[in-house]
């Protein structure tokens, strides 16, 4: 895939060339057979895609008017969501789960704040809200879709950068997190070089066995040349 410099470089040519199915392909081929994330996650605006690094964010479910119990993050409005939002670093995403998806997990203000801290999108375990906002700043998030009940009464940010789980698939801090219309999937960090490398030479490999089928090459010739379908 040629010489990549930096990080911000890596993203614009994923983004550019890659897309989830043939990045969860490579995965699959290396073994890391639970990348996805549930399938009810899903873009906002069909067009929407993420390629950015993950921030992840770990939500608990509470009932606001109690006050017992000992820890006192949960006596704060939010817990720590604050905290987390503004913590947020360029390219990264905030990736959020924990709670029961009942109400909105991300909102138009949120995006707002990190877009100013150069994040490059949401994705939630629950819904979102604010919808006409977030569409129209065009700030990539992907959730279970729109519904306005609020997360304040209902549940609080308990912690941030620390490893969370989201059916099956564990998300680190410093993982990547790749979105688009077909779903999100994680590549881990330490596989993260290889993943891409084979990646962007199927995704190119694909160009050519798309040209050849398209002039009438029946699949299995092409699959027997090109060893891809």
């Amino acid at each position: 895939m040629g010489k990549i410099t930096n990080e911000d470089e890596l993203i614009a040519l994923v983004k550019k060339e890659l897309f989830t199915a043939v990045i969860g392909d490579i995965m699959d081929k290396l073994g890391l057979l639970n990348q996805f994330l549930p399938p009810q996650i899903q873009p906002l605006r069909a067009d929407m895609t993420i390629v950015g690094i993950a921030m992840p964010v770990l939500e608990a479910d509470v009932i606001e008017s109690s006050d017992a119990g000992h820890n006192p993050i949960l006596r704060k409005p939010f817990g720590l969501m604050l905290e987390a939002l503004d913590d947020l670093k360029r390219n990264e995403v905030y990736i959020c789960t924990g709670s029961s998806p009942s109400y909105a997990l991300w909102g138009e203000l949120m995006s707002v704040r990190a877009t100013q801290l150069g994040a490059v999108g949401a994705v939630v375990n629950g819904y979102s809200r604010d919808t006409n906002g977030i569409l129209e700043m065009n700030f990539p998030t992907f959730s279970y879709g729109s519904y306005a009940k609020d997360q304040a009464p209902r549940g609080k940010v308990i912690d941030f950068r620390t490893p969370i789980e989201m059916n099956g698939v564990i998300i680190n801090s410093g993982d990547y997190v790749i979105g688009d219309r077909d779903g999100v999937c994680i590549v881990p960090k330490e596989a993260s070089e290889e993943v891409f490398r084979l990646a962007f030479e199927k995704a190119r490999g694909e160009k050519v066995v798309f040209q050849k089928i398209k002039e009438g090459m029946a699949a299995k010739e092409a699959f027997e040349i090109y060893g891809i379908m």
